[in-house]
């Protein structure tokens, strides 16, 4: 199972903080795209993280079953 966190505005969108999915084997692209059709992302901004490191949204990556990747929405600081 692939656990994927949503905060900010995001889980305000999914109407929940994470969920476990199940794929055999799914590209971050994939999984992305899925959870946009499910949930209509496409007016939020948000970085993603893999098992806690910031990775483009456009990486050629390949989940394993044991990622976790969360849904971050845009940072300020100073």
């Amino acid at each position: 199972m692939i656990e994927v966190k949503y905060f900010g505005a995001v889980a305000e969108k999914t109407k929940c903080e994470f969920e476990k999915l199940s794929f055999p084997e799914v590209s971050l692209q994939k999984l992305l795209q899925d959870l946009n059709e499910k949930y209509e992302f496409e007016a939020l901004t948000f970085s993603v993280a893999v098992n806690q490191k910031i990775v483009s949204k456009t990486t050629d990556f390949t989940l394993q079953t044991s990622d976790v990747v969360a849904l971050l929405p845009p940072f300020a600081g100073g």
